[in-house]
């Protein structure tokens, strides 16, 4: 059974057991959080796609760690200008561990 959730603006398909990275959710490691944007749940015949989200559908997860993204350069240029500029940005991001997947539709 597999969930396609919603979070932090992006749309992510997870199973029970897969460990996946997403926008910073509050919280320290160990702690619990539960996702209720849940967009389809179930499997082949039997999935179940919410218009736009399935009521009454949840996916729970642990949080794994708090960390930070690969640093990403920002670099603008006006040409013929000698103006350059140089930025630098690491995003929060969190590991989450998908423990359970609830679909009472």
């Amino acid at each position: 059974m597999f969930a396609v959730i919603k979070t932090g603006g992006k749309q992510y398909k997870v199973s029970p057991g897969d460990e996946l990275t997403v926008e910073t959710v509050a919280g320290a490691a160990g702690d619990a959080v539960s996702f209720s944007e849940v967009l389809m749940v179930g499997e082949g015949e039997s999935a179940t796609v919410g218009a736009p989200i399935v009521s009454g559908a949840t996916v729970l997860g642990e949080i794994v760690d708090q960390v930070r993204g690969k640093k990403i350069i920002i670099f603008k240029k006006r040409r013929r200008q000698n103006s350059r500029r140089r930025n630098g940005h690491r995003q929060p991001l969190t590991r989450v561990r998908i423990t359970e997947i609830n679909a009472t539709a």
